[in-house]
């Protein structure tokens, strides 16, 4: 049985550790075309063509992807974000940190 592309979870973010969120948003936004959806010290968001990156400081959130699936919520809790997202933080087979976030509207 095959999926159609509105029945597939979407991909919604990779978040990576920097030691500086501006520096690296400089360094993002100087060498690659995107735009910055949000930015304060702790973390930022990049919006590219076709996904977002996001910048974090590792003692606010760990390295991971993001996916945004209607079964976010039968994982547990989800934690309400500063963002309006709500999600979970679970691990993957290999112990890699995925976030899954419930369906939120796009801009």
């Amino acid at each position: 049985m095959t999926s159609t592309p509105a029945e597939l979870d979407r991909l919604d973010h990779v978040a990576i550790s920097v030691d500086n969120i501006a520096t690296a948003v400089d360094w993002y936004t100087r060498h690659l075309r995107c735009r910055i959806s949000y930015q304060d010290d702790t973390w930022a968001m990049l919006e590219f063509a076709n996904t977002r990156l996001a910048l974090v400081i590792p003692s606010q959130h760990p390295p991971h992807i993001g996916f945004v699936t209607p079964e976010a919520e039968s994982y547990g809790e989800l934690k309400l974000h500063r963002d309006g997202t709500r999600s979970i933080y679970i691990p993957d087979a290999a112990g890699n940190a995925v976030e899954l976030l419930a369906p939120y509207e796009t801009k």
